[in-house]
């Protein structure tokens, strides 16, 4: 019951998020990287999580920016509770961690990674293996939707939440 109610608090912020940055859009017709995912509808824990990171204005920034972006699904499989503490202000840190951990500091289309394999510095400091020989993964997790262009970067969907090991 308590997950439920959580999760509806969650979707009631990022829809007034939404109502927000829809208003913040910028004049060429194309939205950041914020403004993109609140659009998308699959990205309500992750938009709600950057808000209580304090992230919204880094990523709304000038970028470029890669944010691999895990859906509500994939936040909705983590272990029970755990996004709950999270979101708590006492662990702003930790949240801040996992989610500069989504995002590296350069535009990488899936184009320019094609049948290769890398590994990429993220903003959080740590590096992500990228294997992009047989779809797509990062570290384990499946791209599940690539390029979703942004004024600021790209947004690549993934199907679990990377936590960076340190």
């Amino acid at each position: 019951m308590f997950r439920r109610t959580f999760i509806a608090s969650v979707m009631g912020a990022a829809m007034a998020v939404t109502t927000a940055t829809f208003a913040m859009a910028d004049g060429h017709g194309k939205k950041d990287i914020v403004d993109t995912a609140v659009g998308a509808g699959s990205f309500t824990t992750l938009v709600a999580a950057v808000q209580a990171a304090g992230l919204v204005d880094t990523l709304k920034g000038d970028g470029p920016f890669t944010v691999f972006a895990p859906t509500d699904e994939a936040f909705a499989a983590l272990p029970a509770g755990t996004v709950e503490e999270l979101l708590k202000p006492e662990n702003k840190d930790k949240l801040v961690s996992i989610l500069t951990y989504h995002v590296v500091p350069a535009k990488v289309m899936s184009g320019d990674i094609a049948g290769k394999k890398a590994t990429v510095a993220t903003v959080e400091g740590e590096k992500l293996n990228v294997n992009a020989r047989n779809g797509v993964k990062v570290n384990g997790a499946k791209v599940v939707s690539a390029d979703i262009g942004a004024s600021n970067g790209v947004i690549h969907v993934i199907d679990k939440v990377l936590i960076p090991e340190g």
